[in-house]
């Protein structure tokens, strides 16, 4: 072990025995960790960084704002002067999630329609 590891193993083992870690928030209760298994070790930290930044990827913003998009659609009438432009604005967005190799059949509720026929079935 190094010298620097053995200095602060030392110092740990210091606070734990004055009890500075007894009134932490959290204390006692499991640690909640995330599932980064799907990501390339080498890209682990960078991922956490960003997460804990606020940040999130493209892929996950565009859908975000797809479904935005397809809520406001369901409110404005099909002869409002930005219909159009929403539309357009939705199909852009899909052809982006598409190209990402992400499905975009969460604006359209064909899951959800599944699903129910299937609880329906049973």
């Amino acid at each position: 072990m190094w010298l620097l590891d053995q200095w602060a193993e030392r110092h740990i083992i210091d606070a734990q025995q004055k009890g500075e870690f007894d009134n932490l928030p959290g204390n006692g209760e499991p640690l909640t960790l995330d599932d980064d298994s799907h990501i390339p070790s080498e890209l682990r930290a960078a991922y956490r960084l960003l997460k804990n930044a606020g940040c999130i990827p493209p892929e996950l913003e565009y859908r975000k704002e797809a479904v935005a998009l397809a809520d406001l659609l369901h409110t404005v009438q099909p002869d409002h002067p930005q219909h159009h432009e929403l539309q357009r604005r939705l199909a852009l967005i899909e052809l982006k999630l598409r190209q990402a190799g992400l499905s975009t059949d969460f604006l359209r509720g064909e899951y959800a329609t599944k699903l129910l026929n299937k609880i329906n079935e049973e």
